[in-house]
């Protein structure tokens, strides 16, 4: 019996066919995750995007502020304040939302 190598095997006689048979519809997109049908974005992304942009944010003022004037005392009551603010706004549009 004999072994063939790899590069030794007979090249396959193969027919080219499309990618959808005729008569099928066209495969539908499907939407990208976290996303409806619609195309509307869910509560949970949209609230981690806003999350992201502002700890982004607090991270560079943070960076941008230490050689500055402010020292580090009033930069974390300021980081503070703006936690505060960001959490009672949360808690505003719950409210709104009928959530709470």
């Amino acid at each position: 019996m004999s072994r063939n190598k790899p590069g030794d095997q007979e090249p396959l006689d193969a027919e080219i066919v499309a990618d959808t048979p005729a008569g099928l519809p066209q495969p539908v997109a499907l939407p990208e995750p976290d996303y409806s049908e619609g195309g509307v974005p869910s509560f949970d992304s949209v609230r981690d995007r806003i999350e992201k942009r502002y700890e982004t944010s607090v991270g560079a003022q943070e960076i941008a502020g230490l050689g500055g004037k402010e020292d580090l005392a009033s930069l974390d009551k300021k980081i503070a304040d703006r936690d505060k603010a960001a959490k009672d706004k949360l808690a505003e549009i719950r409210r709104a939302m009928g959530r709470e």
